[in-house]
């Protein structure tokens, strides 16, 4: 025991003490490795689409919509190709951000989409669609039929009410799969049903919602019977998912 100029008494560290001090040190060095080896949980790491989903994925996908040239590092890092083009339009249809990827399977390739909108279907197909088609239907997916990204219109092209996300090529539509071993898969074909092409369509629709704020299926409404609509109106995980 020793003490102090006052005289009071200091107890010195117990051994219950300083084991605990060991394994509070010991947990907080494993969990830095932990983090440093599974980057998708870490929220200080940097986005790579590689990557899978994890716990810090969908915060890092939602920064991703106001800051656009950590975007294009993103898409870049991730090894996704894309040529950025110049803004164009103007008012409610002004286009400041447009690429054309080049690295995602779309036909018609030539889509100018928001690189969100590219980043978020960049995880989708490697995490989402792919499993889900070697799962249920025993092939890759080798293109995906896109019905468009960029309309400048309101919703459901009404003369009023809100400017749909189409308006400025944040959001795209699918409506079919082709897979490598010839199989297409379309929504308005094979969504209804209980066969493996439902289930995969079904599979990769509750996938997307990890990497878009709206998804849109045939379950919403008669509108999206043929396609799934995909948005990045809001972060993701935040907005319709059905």
């Amino acid at each position: 025991m020793t003490r102090t100029r006052k005289g009071w008494p200091i107890a010195p560290p117990s051994d219950a003490g300083l084991v605990i001090l060991l394994i509070g040190i010991a947990l907080l060095l494993a969990g830095r490795v932990w983090l440093v080896e599974n980057p998708q949980h870490n929220p200080w790491a940097p986005l790579d689409l590689r990557d899978p989903v994890g716990l810090a994925t969908v915060a890092k996908l939602a920064a991703l919509q106001d800051d656009i040239p950590t975007c294009h590092a993103v898409l870049n890092r991730s090894e996704i190709g894309f040529t950025a083009l110049d803004p164009a339009r103007e008012g409610e249809c002004l286009r400041s951000d447009r690429i054309i990827p080049t690295d995602l399977s779309l036909a018609p390739s030539t889509a100018q989409m928001t690189c969100p909108v590219a980043a978020g279907f960049a995880l989708w197909l490697r995490h989402g669609v792919q499993p889900a088609a070697q799962e249920n239907l025993g092939s890759p997916v080798q293109r995906i039929e896109q019905l468009g990204t960029y309309s400048c219109r309101r919703m459901y092209g009404a003369e009023s009410g809100r400017w749909s996300e189409h308006a400025t090529g944040n959001a795209i539509d699918i409506s079919a799969f082709i897979l490598a071993d010839g199989q297409r898969i379309s929504l308005l074909q094979h969504w209804n049903g209980d066969g493996p092409e439902a289930r995969f369509l079904r599979e990769v629709r509750d996938a997307a919602c990890a990497s878009f704020g709206a998804v849109l299926s045939p379950d919403y409404n008669a509108a999206h019977a043929n396609h799934f609509h995909l948005d990045q109106g809001r972060s993701p995980g935040i907005g319709a998912c059905r």
